[in-house]
């Protein structure tokens, strides 16, 4: 071991647990190289704002899920036999983001950072990441411009990205004879980054967007902005909010009367609790583009009820993806023999998996974004809701190699 990090005033800025030992002998107890006494993995997202739902303290039960099972699978052979997981709260901001991030990778020890929702939290902590040479594994962020532009060697994108999302909704939606739409999105750099993509996907098919409207970030109250979306009389509004904003909007779209005009509404990004806190019957029938649902196989359903043990709610796949990133992070540590992070990484590029969450999965070399099957999916009728959560039906798969963009079209260079 080369020394043990400390922390000062950690207490004021993070939950921890840690997860008990399995012996003696620090992290190098079975013959591994740890710049520490204990591997740190750390979770920074919204812990009381808008996206505390689909996100939030569960995330961190779902990461503890990953140790817990990594600690089983390995017992004393394990490479580190301490690991302690921390977590903080960036309030959706990315100065704030900014700052935790580095208090992170320098006072706290993290040797990763996992989730960070907000697009715009996520870039700042990348290129912390970067400056720090330590790893940051996306889950909740969807701007491409993490495997694009902004790329980074110490990046890895997760879960899904703005043009997962537009190749399936705005193309399915465009092809199905919504031809002219009106998006309407939260102004930074997720929804900015949304309604390019959705624009894109939207002309490829033959469709139009006859105007982009902008929208407060955090908004509660809608009210003029679907009545400048409906003012042309468009076939689709598109929304680009998530979490508590995309509640709020689609309770008003509801009660506008646009729909009864014969205006579609499509969903941008939706996660199940979304649809659980609105009520199944506000969105019955909108298609929409998943990364995963607990529900969609014997495996999910399994992994899905020791979430339920655990949290007393099911998963979204930001919760089942932040599992699948720990776990196979502390893979990479395992392989490796080490938590250097250049060493781990080069466990992590180019390795083909399957997982909890991960179907077809390859971690790409190139780009560092993960890619995997999606899922467009319609939200059920309440007559056809079986069981408490039981919400999606999953129209078709869509196969990982047409889900991303191919890696020679992100414009990331290391």
């Amino acid at each position: 071991m080369k020394g043990t990090r400390t922390w000062a005033g950690a207490s004021a800025l993070t939950t921890a647990l840690l997860l008990g030992a399995c012996g003696g002998g620090g992290p190098g107890a079975s013959g591994g190289d740890f710049s520490g006494d204990k591997l740190v993995l750390a979770v920074l997202n919204d812990q009381s704002g808008i996206y505390k739902d689909a996100s939030g303290p569960n995330t961190v039960k779902a990461v503890k899920m990953a140790v817990a099972d990594f600690k089983k699978k390995y017992g004393d052979k394990a490479v580190v036999d301490k690991i302690e997981v921390t977590s903080t709260d960036h309030q959706n901001k990315p100065d704030i983001a900014n700052t935790k991030a580095s208090e992170l990778y320098e006072r706290g020890g993290a040797d990763v950072i996992l989730d960070v929702p907000t697009s715009s939290a996520a870039l700042a902590v990348a290129t912390q990441a970067k400056n720090h040479k330590k790893l940051f594994l996306d889950v909740s962020a969807a701007t491409t411009a993490l495997t694009g532009a902004q790329c980074n060697k110490y990046t890895f994108q997760w879960a899904y990205n703005t043009y997962m999302l537009a190749n399936g909704t705005g193309t399915t939606v465009t092809e199905n004879g919504g031809k002219n739409w009106n998006i309407v999105y939260p102004d930074y750099e997720f929804g900015q980054n949304m309604t390019k993509s959705f624009t894109d996907a939207v002309k490829k098919a033959g469709g139009a967007v006859q105007g982009t409207i902008p929208t407060p970030f955090p908004n509660e109250n809608f009210a003029t902005f679907l009545t400048k979306a409906g003012s042309t009389n468009p076939d689709v509004i598109g929304t680009m909010h998530a979490g508590g904003d995309l509640i709020n909007f689609v309770k008003q779209f509801n009660e506008s009367g646009l729909k009864e005009k014969g205006i579609e509404l499509a969903v941008g990004l939706m996660l199940i609790n979304d649809i659980h806190s609105l009520g199944v019957e506000q969105f019955a029938g909108t298609l929409f583009t998943d990364a995963w649902y607990w529900n969609m196989d014997a495996e999910s359903r399994a992994w899905a009820d020791r979430f339920k043990a655990e949290t007393g709610t099911r998963p979204s796949f930001e919760h089942a993806g932040n599992y699948s990133a720990a776990t196979q992070y502390l893979e990479a540590v395992q392989a490796a023999g080490t938590d250097d992070a250049d060493k781990v990484i080069g466990k992590l590029e180019g390795k083909k998996l399957n997982d909890v969450f991960l179907r077809n999965g390859e971690i790409r070399a190139k780009d560092h974004s993960v890619v995997h099957d999606a899922y467009l999916v319609r939200v059920k009728k309440p007559a056809d809701v079986k069981e408490d959560w039981d919400y999606e039906e999953i129209v078709t798969t869509i196969p990982a190699a047409k889900a991303f963009p191919p890696a020679e079209a992100s414009g990331c260079s290391m």
